[in-house]
């Protein structure tokens, strides 16, 4: 009986890890994605993914696929951040939070894909699920609300509040920035209608909160978006993958966030994060800081102009070239009449060029406004990105 259980336990783990390859196998057979999106002054626009989940937590792929998954989608980081209090396979993998890890590592070698030490902690009660990420050693954060995790979530009948805060100690002594995961309304345990509850605060007094998902599994969520602006942190956009995440964005993008650092390390990463420099890249949609939206606004849209005779009547184009992959939608008004497009509302493709007319300009003044609304350029829950080119023109065409 015991030598069947070994070999059921052996066939399993094989399965598993052969699953992986056949899975990077039909991977490869697509095209890896490249994601255009350009750095802004002084910084690099590293894509990246911080919350998704493998066989070792309760996701359905191995580590491996994680990593090959990330290079076709154009990724730059990742983070598989295992649920430290879950198993989905207890009878196949022994309990180790580090090895999805270690194994996501020696499957990036030269890969160019950064792969950040992660974990969730997951309680159904305050404060609900939060991730950890850059932590050193996964294992010794403690679960001791749980009573049983196998292939279960049941937690102890009585919970203390130490219990809880527990994990958020020893991540906070690990040196981890902690974000509050798809916060809603939605909890099994819910009692009451808060969102961000005392036991939130506490962790921010602590600072050991230092973010908020805002966009998850391609969702955006306005009450996260106020949590972020509220209370100054640091807003992120992630996947939660437990399966392949082909089917789920096979007409889209995966999301990502956007993270301005000043080189691809794991210390610059971090440095930005914590500085809050990032922005929310999923569908056609962009989130930002009014800072990190008009650098990476002015980053993507080249302007020029250029003065025309056109049959006797004079004008002004203006030439819009996009040089990124997200097709921006805006409404442009100015001191002159715009030609074509109702309300100055067009899109401005991805990698193409946009003109802009304005007409009869009997007298060209030395420059003009353009103002502009970004529609889906989002930098708060109420607002989306304005900016105004202040434009000159060359001599005049015949």
């Amino acid at each position: 009986m015991k030598n069947i259980k070994y070999l059921t336990r052996f066939l399993l783990i094989f399965i598993l890890s052969n699953l992986s390859l056949i899975a990077k196998s039909q991977i490869t057979e697509r095209t890896n994605r490249v994601i255009n999106l350009p750095d802004i002054p002084g910084y690099k626009t590293l894509k990246c993914d911080f919350h998704m989940h493998t066989v070792f937590s309760d996701g359905h792929v191995w580590p491996s696929f994680r990593v090959n998954e990330a290079i076709r989608d154009g990724l730059d980081v990742i983070s598989l951040t295992e649920h430290i209090d879950y198993e989905g396979f207890p009878e196949v993998i022994a309990r180790n939070y580090n090895q999805s890890y270690d194994i996501a590592v020696e499957a990036a070698k030269n890969k160019n894909l950064m792969i950040i030490k992660g974990l969730e902690i997951s309680p159904r009660v305050p404060p609900y699920h939060n991730n950890a990420l850059f932590i050193k050693d996964a294992n010794i954060l403690p679960s001791d609300y749980m009573k049983n995790w196998k292939k279960k979530f049941i937690m102890k009948d009585t919970i203390t509040h130490e219990q809880l805060l527990a994990p958020f100690l020893e991540a906070k002594k690990q040196d981890a920035f902690v974000f509050y995961n798809h916060p809603g309304y939605s909890w099994w345990d819910k009692k009451d209608t808060a969102i961000f509850t005392t036991f939130h605060k506490e962790l921010l007094e602590r600072k050991i909160l230092k973010g908020v998902e805002v966009v998850n599994s391609g969702v955006y969520n306005i009450l996260a978006h106020r949590l972020a602006m509220k209370y100054n942190l640091t807003m992120v956009c992630n996947t939660d993958e437990h399966y392949d995440n082909s089917p789920r964005y096979a007409k889209t993008h995966r999301p990502m966030t956007l993270v301005f650092a000043k080189e691809k390390t794991a210390e610059s990463l971090k440095e930005a994060m914590l500085a809050g420099r990032t922005a929310l890249y999923f569908d056609d949609y962009l989130v930002a800081r009014q800072l990190e939206a008009d650098a990476f606004f002015k980053a993507a849209i080249q302007v020029s102009t250029e003065r025309q005779l056109r049959n006797g009547e004079p004008i002004l184009n203006i030439k819009l070239f996009n040089n990124s992959d997200i097709p921006f939608k805006i409404q442009a008004s100015a001191d002159f009449d715009i030609e074509r497009y109702p309300f100055g509302q067009v899109t401005l493709p991805a990698h193409d060029t946009t003109t802009i007319t304005l007409k009869a300009i009997w007298k060209y003044p030395e420059s003009t406004p353009l103002r502009m609304k970004v529609l889906n350029l989002i930098t708060s829950p109420d607002e989306v990105y304005q900016t105004v080119f202040n434009l000159s023109a060359a001599e005049i065409k015949k």
